[in-house]
């Protein structure tokens, strides 16, 4: 890895949690700065514009997501046990992030009307993350372990719009009682719906 690709590298890790937390118009060119210890000409020479940090740090957020969720997984066999380590994952990992939580959630929030390109990127977000739930859910029933009742493509809306809900009032509440009771009612359905 050269230096300008160990600095860059270097200004997206940093800039990430800092976007997450204080949001794209909430956080400053100075935030990142301070974080890096760069000067400005350090971070503009590797970043066109503070919109092309913010894109970086959101894929850097979601690779970092999508990598723990499946270190989660691993070792889990059936369709089951994956959508459960998927709902402690996050009942606990992504509730107690010091990164400030959901970034989708984060980056969605401010970008559905003043942001088209970050839009686009949650938006394509949250498509890979209901198709995550529905492919294990379709496992699930094609292996025969779920009915084939269980509408997968139902189910993964309702299980990733309601764990988005319960993330944003959980942190909201500072406390994850909210998102134990949703995570609680998503298990009861799965179960419901096992051969």
């Amino acid at each position: 890895m050269t230096k300008a690709e160990k600095t860059r590298k270097l200004i997206i890790e940093k800039a990430a949690p800092i976007f997450n937390k204080k949001g794209i118009a909430g956080t400053a060119i100075s935030d990142i700065m301070e974080a890096t210890k760069l000067a400005k000409g350090g971070v503009y020479g590797n970043f066109d514009s503070k919109e092309e940090i913010c894109v970086e740090a959101f894929n850097y957020l979601l690779q970092t997501i999508t990598l723990a969720i499946g270190q989660g997984m691993e070792g889990k066999v059936t369709a089951k046990e994956k959508l459960f380590a998927l709902l402690d994952f996050y009942k606990d990992r992504l509730f107690n992030s010091n990164r400030g939580g959901c970034p989708i959630l984060n980056f969605g929030t401010e970008a559905d009307d003043t942001n088209p390109l970050m839009k686009q990127k949650v938006k394509d977000a949250i498509n890979a993350a209901e198709s995550r739930i529905s492919r294990l859910v379709y496992e699930g029933v094609i292996s025969g372990e779920f009915k084939k009742t269980f509408n997968a493509e139902i189910f993964a809306i309702r299980m990733f719009t309601m764990i988005e809900g319960a993330i944003m009032i959980s942190r909201i509440m500072g406390n994850n009682h909210q998102m134990k009771v949703v995570t609680d009612l998503l298990r009861a359905e799965i179960e419901q719906n096992i051969n």
